[in-house]
């Protein structure tokens, strides 16, 4: 033991001596808020780290939440996000921001399934326009995936893109241009059958549902590594509109300046030919750099970039139009445990939670994810079983539809127990019924349980429920929330059976994970 505590001392004593030296690169780390579509690049971190002694720990988030925690104060080096365009509009956010640099490009562009494209003489038309995207959509014909503009930056930049096109393209987009183009928008958001908060959640969405979807928006890197990924059962054919795209630059942005040193040695190694090079490989996204040639996998196609916004109410006004006028309606069932464990505390942060989507919170991510005009919110708390339906219209103009639900959820009370595929069941009962009424809407189900199922009919009585709903009521999605005591595998199961999203609310609170499914919906 002696003899091995000694070799282990001479070790330590040795590896001290080379770094002293300067023989051993010194590992510097570095804190980085990412967007969590930069995890392809986390294979090439050990190189990285290699090659400059800086080793990156990513925390990952959404665009918003992250230009709302930079504007907080959050503490953290870097920040990493597909694109800053918003970022930079933001004053708090923007004043953070000591040095930035592009480290690679991936434009945001339709994908459509190549017999579609070539049915329509899509296929290397020089002279198609958003126009005649927005014709397909309008008519039916183009059904697509694309993300929630305001969740996700890849549907933000493609709502831009749309609109500056539409406008002329010209010049950047005005706030009276949003008026001018809002009815175009609409026509080309009917085809929009499929919506999300993520843009890796939204290519493997797409691929379990490509039979009813036609094609989805999304990074020119997603794209083409869906078209190499085996799982597509016909190729899509990327469109370049010839008004042009918007681009995605990925700027890694300096945020903590005592760490400048760190992040020139760390930009000037990921801008060489040879990472370059590797990324382009590797991630599918286009070099930065002249020095390095796209291969063949991408379109040999020359991009129009269109004008970003130089104004941060344009931006907002235009999300806004969508949230309000332009997308496909919404109808949201929120399935809600309120059983005696909820008692005190966790019965509060539901509560809370409920009413700040109701516009009570006006912070950057809040005013976003409240509910829309024209949705419609179907609250169903269940403990031994559904207790009381309620269903609410919203109306932006009308405070009171608003007003409504905060007194509903103010009457909520914890008592008896936890049958959670029972209201599941009623929940889909309802859903079925309000599609086969009102098919013009966007449907998806929430359920928040702080527990295990112990009441009411078992999982399996629930899936052979499932399984004989009619088939567009089997594409509602559930989304379930872990609280409290859940039951992580019965979440995940039902998740997972319906095409939904597991949110962990034991880990991060219930107000932001409400803000996060909002997306969805």
């Amino acid at each position: 033991m002696r003899i091995r505590n000694r070799l282990i001392w001479l070790g330590l004593l040795a590896h001290c001596f080379l770094l002293a030296c300067g023989l051993l690169p010194q590992t510097n780390k570095l804190t980085v808020l990412a967007g969590s579509e930069l995890k392809d690049l986390e294979p090439l971190f050990d190189q990285i780290r290699k090659e400059t002694g800086v080793a990156l720990e990513m925390h990952y988030t959404g665009t918003l939440d992250g230009a709302e925690k930079l504007m907080a104060g959050e503490d953290v080096d870097l920040a990493w996000f597909s694109h800053a365009k918003y970022l930079t509009l933001l004053q708090g956010a923007n004043s953070r921001v000591a040095a930035q640099e592009k480290i690679m490009l991936s434009p945001v562009v339709l994908g459509v399934k190549e017999s579609k494209a070539q049915a329509w003489g899509w296929i290397d038309n020089a002279d198609l326009t958003w126009r005649d995207v927005v014709d397909k959509a309008s008519s039916g014909e183009l059904r697509y995936a694309m993300t929630n503009p305001a969740s996700s930056n890849s549907g933000f930049t493609a709502l831009i893109g749309v609109a500056s096109a539409l406008s002329g393209g010209a010049d950047a987009l005005q706030v009276e241009d949003i008026d001018d183009v809002s009815a175009e928008l609409g026509e080309f958001f009917k085809g929009q059958a499929l919506t999300s908060g993520s843009s890796g959640w939204l290519a493997e969405s797409y691929v379990q549902e490509q039979d009813r979807l036609d094609g989805l928006v999304n990074y020119e890197s997603v794209l083409l590594g869906l078209n190499q990924s085996g799982q597509l059962y016909e190729p899509l054919c990327l469109i370049y509109p010839k008004e042009g795209i918007i681009t995605a630059d990925y700027p890694l942005m300096l945020i903590n300046r005592d760490k400048r040193e760190e992040y020139d040695k760390l930009v000037e190694y990921l801008r060489t030919p040879e990472f370059q090079q590797e990324l382009m490989e590797r991630t599918l996204r286009r070099p930065v750099i002249p020095q390095v040639a796209l291969n063949d996998r991408f379109p040999d196609r020359l991009l129009v970039e269109l004008p970003f916004p130089n104004s941060l109410d344009v931006v907002d006004r235009l999300l806004f139009s969508y949230l309000d006028e332009q997308r496909v309606p919404s109808h949201a069932f929120f399935v809600l445990d309120v059983s005696g464990s909820m008692e005190g505390k966790r019965l509060h942060d539901l509560q809370t939670a409920l009413k700040n989507l109701t516009g009570i919170d006006t912070s950057l991510t809040g005013q976003f994810a409240r509910f829309r005009d024209r949705e419609r919110v179907t609250m169903m708390p269940f403990s031994s079983g559904v207790q009381d339906v309620r269903n609410f219209d919203v109306y932006i103009d009308d405070q009171g539809s608003l007003e409504q639900i905060r007194s509903y959820v103010d009457t909520l009370q914890a008592d008896g127990g936890t049958a959670i595929f029972s209201s599941l069941q009623e929940a889909y009962t309802l859903a079925s019924q309000a599609q086969q009424q009102d098919p013009d809407r966007y449907y998806s189900i929430v359920l928040m349980s702080d527990g295990e199922n112990n009441e009411g009919i078992s999982e399996r009585d629930f899936l052979s429920f499932y399984t004989s709903l009619p088939e567009d009521a089997q594409r509602i999605k559930t989304f379930t929330i872990l609280f409290g005591s859940a039951e992580e595998e019965t979440m995940e199961s039902i998740a997972e059976t319906t095409g939904g999203r597991v949110f962990d609310a034991k880990s991060e609170s219930l107000n932001l994970v409400f803000k996060k499914i909002r997306g969805y919906q």
